[in-house]
């Protein structure tokens, strides 16, 4: 299991546009249109499938609300970084 990251690690590890609410971190990536946000959170959705680590994906009319948080940890970890960085690779 990973280590949880002290708030300090969080604030200075945090990936660009990229939030921390409570116990997770969450961006909103903005679209021009629908599918192109479903488009997006399936590439998400299989590099989370590759690397194990899972988010929650919100899809909206032009915008994809995406949240990491490792669970069985109880907060935000190494992993939960390494996915948001992952992430805004897609975008």
């Amino acid at each position: 299991m990973a280590d949880l990251l002290s708030d300090d690690e969080v604030s200075e590890r945090l990936p660009d546009g990229w939030d921390r609410e409570g116990e997770e971190i969450v961006r909103t990536f903005e679209f021009d249109d629908y599918l192109e946000g479903v488009a997006f959170a399936s590439e998400v959705a299989e590099i989370s499938e590759e690397e194990f680590h899972h988010p929650e994906i919100r899809i909206g009319y032009e915008e994809v609300e995406v949240r990491f948080t490792s669970h069985e940890a109880g907060g935000i970890t190494d992993d939960d970084i390494h996915m948001a960085e992952l992430t805004n690779d897609v975008r």
